[in-house]
């Protein structure tokens, strides 16, 4: 069965002005469906990894007996379509405050404010095309950093809590080169921070 491209959590326009209508529903419907179209094509060639959820193949990407070229397609297009996901997941036009993170964080980085320029430094300095995370690694401890390409951290133990895409088809039909900006402005759609 094929892996299925899940709907937006909310309406395209939801995040206006931060994310406008145009950007979520090409990079929804095009590039994200990109990404699962091509896990699948990768699920039909080797029907042996829909035994396992696309969270395990990418926590075991590295250890799978599979050739260079499949390998690539799964951290690529597998990874493509769970990073998006989760972004979606990671946004809301209401917040939803979570305080035992708050807390964690405060605890970890000194205040929200210290937390949001390390994670902003994370996302302005990423070179090219990737990713900026927050995420828990394998002792449980809170880290930032930034991941190229579709790189997920579930391929080095870590358990993602929150992601911002900085490919260029996430901001630059409103905030061209101007990805400070939307990192800026993106905080203003943030679940629980």
């Amino acid at each position: 069965m094929p892996y299925e491209l899940k709907p937006l959590p909310y309406a395209v326009d939801a995040l206006e002005p931060v994310i406008d209508a145009q950007t979520m529903t090409i990079h929804h419907d095009k590039h994200h469906a990109a990404y699962v179209a091509k896990f699948n094509a990768l699920l039909a060639k080797r029907p042996e990894l829909a035994e396992q959820s696309l969270e395990q193949l990418l926590t075991n990407v590295d250890t799978l007996a599979l050739d260079v070229v499949d390998r690539a397609m799964l951290r690529n297009h597998g990874g493509g379509t769970y990073n998006h996901e989760f972004f979606w997941q990671g946004m809301a036009a209401q917040k939803v405050i979570d305080e035992a993170l708050q807390t964690e964080l405060i605890a970890t980085f000194g205040s929200i404010e210290q937390f949001k320029e390390q994670f902003n430094a994370a996302a302005t300095n990423h070179f090219g095309s990737g990713w900026a995370w927050l995420v828990r690694d394998a002792t449980g401890k809170l880290k930032i950093y930034s991941l190229p390409n579709q790189d997920c951290p579930l391929s080095l133990g870590h358990t993602p809590i929150l992601c911002l895409d900085v490919w260029e088809h996430a901001y630059y039909l409103k905030y061209q080169n101007r990805r400070a900006d939307y990192i800026a402005a993106w905080w203003g759609v943030v679940k629980m921070i």
